[in-house]
């Protein structure tokens, strides 16, 4: 079982503007095919109603013009047809190579209509022998004739006109769904920055209070949060003064007069315990209490630290100190918040993890940086080699006011020591796993990114 922190809070950003901009794409599209096929279909009946008249129309002219014309003027007249309306006409042979007519959706509507007024033999062709068109027969007589018209004139708009059209209709909304969705995530997206901001112990820049009635009203409470929360921080810094002053001058009074009373050494000592177990906690519920600011980070070398930890437990009698620690690791932080870090751990360690059948504790500390550019993260282990923990009780550990059943009888403190850890790396942005060690005891990970 792991209890993990995360390095960030996730980022809302990309998230809802993109979630935003596909659901108005998505209904954008829908919107626009069924705008076409609505008007495809709206379209169509008049469209072939308005073609099939303009073919009958041309070829009853030309089948009237051709009949009462004198044969000697009829070359001019066809001349005139090809001229001024764009119109030929042609005999039709047995031999020629005639290709079907166009196969669109509108042609059988029309050819119905067609030949119903113009006769049941009338034929239809794109191409004859070869000459693209809009080809419709005729008869005069027992003469066969070819009429060729221009595809344009017979032609509504095509399905790449259709589409070219849905393009850009389509691309003008995705960019109108893009705009709106910018200026619907910008307030939240200000506010999410806001939020991170205070979450890492900062102070975030006030956020406008303008725009729509529920904006400005959600930027109006967060920064009310805000100014109550810098009171609360102000208020609880007077507090821990008065709690450090006005709780350890007593204590030291007693020091002094205990050391100063006719007491037999025994009484002295437990008194004095007493005194020392009671600043002890005092110091605890401040270390607790205490905010960690962002503005105190600087460049922190664990890899000193760390080494100046493992030195300070190995002086300790019942202390046995195993290293393997990296160069070059360095972190942002507060660097006395985190020697308290380590020291909380190796003293947890030193009281609860003693290895079975030896009157010591081995504790081993690991420090390790792995990982390449951007994402090189600095990988810290405290782990002793004692009973460990029941998984189920794992997650008890980090909550303040805790000692599990096991270390209850030794316990000296307010049960904060490693709550005080786990609201520390919270405040550095670090990442703290909690588990059972392989071969028996605990073991404390922390992850935090690397300070170039």
């Amino acid at each position: 079982m792991k209890l993990l922190r995360p390095f960030q809070l996730a980022s809302l950003k990309s998230g809802l503007f993109w979630r935003t901009f596909l659901l108005m794409g998505v209904l954008t599209t829908l919107s626009i095919s069924a705008w076409v096929g609505l008007v495809s279909m709206l379209q169509r009946e008049p469209q072939v109603q308005q073609i099939s008249a303009q073919v009958i129309s041309v070829v009853t002219i030309t089948h009237a013009a051709l009949t009462h014309s004198a044969p000697e003027l009829r070359r001019e007249l066809l001349f005139e047809l090809v001229s001024n309306e764009g119109i030929r006409v042609f005999t039709l042979e047995d031999d020629d190579d005639v290709e079907p007519p166009p196969a669109n959706a509108l042609m059988p509507d029309i050819e119905a209509l067609v030949k119903a007024k113009l006769g049941a033999d009338t034929r239809f062709s794109r191409s004859v022998n070869g000459m693209p068109g809009f080809w419709v027969s005729f008869n005069i007589g027992e003469d066969r004739y070819w009429l060729m018209l221009e595809r344009e004139r017979i032609h509504g708009m095509s399905g790449v006109q259709w589409l070219g059209w849905a393009s850009v209709v389509s691309v003008a909304s995705l960019l109108g769904a893009a705009l709106i969705s910018g200026l619907i995530n910008r307030p939240l997206a200000r506010l999410t920055v806001a939020t991170r901001e205070l979450a890492e112990g900062r102070r975030p820049d006030k956020l406008p209070e303008k725009g729509p009635a529920e904006i400005i009203q959600a930027n109006r409470s967060f920064n009310q949060m805000v100014e109550d929360l810098q009171q609360v921080e102000s208020d609880r810094a007077v507090i821990l003064a008065g709690i450090s002053h006005d709780l350890r001058t007593p204590l030291a009074r007693m020091q002094l007069e205990v050391e100063m009373a006719k007491l037999s050494d025994e009484a002295r000592e437990g008194i004095q315990s007493d005194i020392a177990q009671m600043d002890a906690i005092i110091g605890q519920f401040l270390d607790y209490a205490k905010p960690t600011e962002s503005s105190t980070f600087t460049t922190v070398d664990m890899t000193a630290l760390l080494a100046e930890t493992a030195h300070e437990a190995g002086r300790m009698p019942d202390v046995r100190i195993h290293t393997d620690i990296t160069d070059n690791a360095t972190v942002l932080g507060n660097p006395t918040d985190l020697k308290r870090v380590l020291n909380n751990l190796v003293e947890n360690a030193r009281r609860y993890g003693k290895t079975p059948g030896a009157d010591y504790t081995e504790i081993d500390i690991k420090c390790s940086v792995k990982g390449m550019h951007t994402f090189k993260r600095v990988t810290i282990e405290v782990q002793d080699h004692g009973p460990g923990v029941p998984d189920e009780q794992i997650q008890s550990l980090l909550k303040p006011f805790t000692r599990l059943d096991s270390a209850r009888g030794q316990a000296n403190g307010a049960g904060l020591g490693l709550a005080i850890v786990d609201r520390v790396l919270l405040r550095h942005g670090a990442e703290l796993q909690v588990r059972n060690r392989e071969g028996g005891g605990l073991l404390f990970q922390i992850t935090m990114k690397v300070m170039a």
